[in-house]
């Protein structure tokens, strides 16, 4: 007894045969919608991190709009009001602190700090980076040991000394002089430097006689653009921030503007939080400035700087 095998009937013509089916996992490999696709978790915790970094903003829009009565009173306002206005003129024009002139002091100390601390970076990473001379690891220990000892604890005394052997107290150039050279500047552009530069580039412009300060102006600074753009902006920040020395060694007469922000607070018997966070809300217009204008040279230059081998 033999049995008998029809095969499977044939497609019909002009039809296509009919696809199987992908396993939904396969499918999500192949598109990578299953490798890269954010979870409900994750973007209700980027939507968490987003809302805390910019509530301090709001909330100091929203005190600087306010009178003194509504800042301190509880429950505390969480709209913005309608004594912005009144505020900022009030903070500008205060003859107990003198913002204007705080806001010019700042700029001019934080603006030859930062332009020393990038020239000087720059030329003593590529140093460091990409010449070969006796002392270099000695001299680099150095500049990686000052990083290690905070002017805060143990520079202040010896510098206020200096100070008042050179006549400098309530000058500017005393609150310039102790920030031109930045341990930290000169270990960042010499690690950029290493990671952007590649040797046959300067062995190749040496060849073809340029000088060293010529492979430093013309190759160096051009690849160490992103990098210095975010030295830059660190070193503003930092500052234009900055406290203690300037407290020291500056008088109410001539203050920066964290100086003169000190001064808004210290105007009457009791703290005016209304005219301190207008203040503040002045003081930090010009580093929102920044971010805005060079953001995009920010995040590159840091992604560059963390990407190249």
């Amino acid at each position: 007894m033999t049995a008998t095998l029809n095969p499977a009937p044939a497609p019909a013509a002009g039809s296509k045969p009919p696809k199987r089916k992908k396993p939904k996992q396969h499918q999500e490999v192949e598109s990578g919608a299953g490798l890269f696709a954010p979870s409900m978790m994750t973007r209700v915790g980027l939507l968490a991190v987003g809302v805390l970094s910019v509530f301090p903003l709001y909330w100091m829009v929203v005190i600087a709009s306010t009178t003194t009565s509504n800042a301190s009173g509880f429950p505390p306002a969480l709209l913005p009001g309608g004594n912005l206005g009144r505020n900022l003129e009030q903070a500008l024009t205060d003859p107990n602190a003198d913002l204007l002139l705080g806001l010019r002091n700042s700029i001019i100390i934080t603006g030859t700090v930062t332009i020393s601390v990038v020239l000087i970076s720059t030329l003593g990473g590529f140093a460091f980076a990409k010449l070969k001379f006796k002392g270099s690891k000695v001299l680099m220990g150095t500049v990686l040991f000052t990083m290690m000892v905070p002017l805060q604890h143990l520079g202040l005394v010896p510098l206020y000394m200096v100070m008042i052997e050179l006549g400098w107290l309530d000058t500017l150039q005393a609150a310039i002089l102790p920030f031109l050279v930045n341990g930290f500047g000169i270990f960042m552009m010499r690690q950029y430097c290493i990671q952007s530069v590649p040797d046959e580039i300067i062995e190749a412009a040496r060849i073809d006689g340029a000088s060293t300060l010529g492979i430093w102006w013309r190759i160096v600074l051009p690849a160490l653009r992103p990098g210095m753009v975010v030295l830059a902006l660190l070193t503003f920040m930092l500052n234009w921030n900055e406290f203690l020395w300037p407290f020291m060694v500056l008088s109410g007469e001539n203050p920066t503007v964290q100086l003169a922000i000190r001064q808004l607070s210290t105007a009457t018997w009791s703290a005016d939080l209304s005219m301190v966070f207008t203040g503040t809300l002045i003081s930090i217009v010009p580093i929102a400035v920044l971010f805005v204008i060079f953001g995009r040279q920010i995040v590159g230059g840091i992604m560059e700087g963390s990407t190249k081998s």
